[in-house]
């Protein structure tokens, strides 16, 4: 793969509080952002003019699926491809407990192997529930942050709506490094919209 400006892994939250109607909405949404002419924008924006994406599925400890593994963001047809690539992903890992910690864990590994001599590493972690197995989060965001990534978070508030705190506290970190709020996953659609802009700009006052 050619260099980018930016590889970007989207972990995605598929543990038991995840229903099958909330991961379409969630898939369907992050889908439906590649296809909008602002994130194409943004993710071609760079001095490189191209951005590195996958998708990875997470919930219980063991339990993590690349679902979508690299691939290039460089003009309409290839963000095009991405987009019917999320779409079509199936829900793979089994619904379990919300290992957060071990899913960013599985996160840091695919971003390890990015193609594409990428200029920023971003890990984006969505989900809908606090870490409760396996290895806790925090730790794992300090050994991102100490190897120059950074760690963004999404957080759904439908079914804990103090989670930004954790978020904030337990997940995110490195340069530029935000987290933001869902209520609820009819919502996330606008969200993660918002979310990919910014974090595909690297421009702390894009929201």
């Amino acid at each position: 793969m050619n260099p980018v400006d930016i590889a970007l892994c989207l972990a995605m939250d598929v543990s038991a509080s995840v229903d099958f109607a909330e991961f379409q909405l969630m898939a369907g949404g992050t889908a439906a952002a590649f296809r909008d002419p602002g994130v194409l924008a943004a993710a071609t924006g760079g001095p490189r003019g191209a951005a590195a994406v996958c998708l990875l599925l997470w919930s219980g400890v063991g339990a993590q699926d690349l679902a979508v593994g690299w691939m290039r963001v460089s003009d309409a047809a290839s963000a095009e491809a991405v987009a019917t690539a999320i779409e079509d992903a199936p829900r793979l890992p089994a619904a379990g407990a919300t290992a957060l910690g071990e899913g960013m864990a599985a996160g840091l590994a695919v971003l390890a192997r990015a193609p594409g001599l990428a200029t920023r590493l971003v890990l984006d972690v969505s989900g809908d529930g606090r870490h409760n197995a396996g290895r806790p989060p925090g730790p794992v965001r300090d050994l991102a942050v100490a190897a120059g990534l950074t760690v963004n978070g999404l957080a759904l508030l439908h079914e804990e709506p103090d989670l930004l705190a954790h978020y904030a506290a337990e997940v995110i970190g490195g340069p530029g490094s935000f987290a933001m709020t869902c209520a609820d996953p009819v919502d996330f659609a606008d969200a993660i919209l918002r979310k990919l802009r910014r974090e595909l700009l690297g421009d702390a006052l894009m929201v």
